[in-house]
């Protein structure tokens, strides 16, 4: 008796499938925008925490005598 032959065929990710429902649902424009968008929320919250970091710096270099 011979066994099945397997199928090699990856799951896609669960984000691939949405990026997938999103290229059937949106226009190009919007996707655009909306990836845009994002990017710039995270580059938001890079900023935001260098300049906690800074103003930690900051601080501890006045407290020194």
């Amino acid at each position: 008796m011979q066994a099945a032959p397997v199928r090699a065929t990856a799951i896609p990710s669960f984000t691939a499938a949405l990026r997938a429902v999103e290229s059937l649902l949106m226009s190009g424009g919007q996707r655009t925008a909306r990836r845009n968008a994002w990017t710039s929320v995270l580059e938001d919250r890079r900023r935001a925490r260098a300049r906690v970091e800074a103003q930690q710096v900051l601080d501890r270099a006045a407290t020194r005598p």
